[in-house]
């Protein structure tokens, strides 16, 4: 099953150090029958696709609560094996958790498929809608306009490989 895995820089930069994703349980999004019946689409690539987007509002939920991490989302793709990503049957109603599973265990990074991280252009919408994301979820039009910026930039893929660059060019 293919899990997205919302990350920051530093967070990234911290699972390059220890060749590993997560602790012993972690917060991923994937295509879940909650998200198919919310997206409506049969297409597997646009589910993967909205899962990923439900990665990227993950991962500027992690920038709101860290102020220092350099201001661009950070999305990691993994396979992880069927049974390892489960859905939390008590939040399957929450949009907020649409897609969202828990993945069991560690994932050695050297698994991840590609990383997908946002352009340094981007950076000053991803920091206006993460000072905005509270009030956007208090349901302020205003702020969400904001949040909604970040998201209308796409997410460069990268492949693992290019992890040590990626860092670099944030130091």
């Amino acid at each position: 099953m293919r899990v997205y895995v919302p990350l920051t820089l530093s967070g990234l930069a911290e699972a390059y150090k220890t060749g590993e994703l997560g602790a012993a349980e972690f917060v991923a999004y994937a295509v879940t029958p909650a998200l198919r019946e919310w997206y409506l689409s049969d297409d597997i690539e646009e589910l993967e696709y909205a899962a990923l987007g439900r990665a990227a509002l993950a991962s500027l939920r992690l920038l709101a609560a860290d102020p220092g991490a350099p201001r661009r989302r950070v999305v990691v793709a993994v396979d992880v094996p069927d049974g390892a990503a489960t859905t939390d049957p008590d939040r399957g109603l929450d949009p907020a958790a649409l897609g969202e599973v828990r993945v069991a265990g560690r994932v050695p990074l050297a698994e991840a498929a590609a990383v997908h991280v946002d352009l340094s252009d981007a950076e000053a919408d991803v920091a206006a809608a993460a000072e905005a994301l509270e009030a956007a979820d208090r349901g302020d039009d205003d702020a969400q306009f904001v949040v909604d910026g970040a998201e209308d930039h796409e997410l460069l893929w990268y492949a693992t490989q290019e992890i040590p660059n990626l860092l670099g060019s944030v130091d």
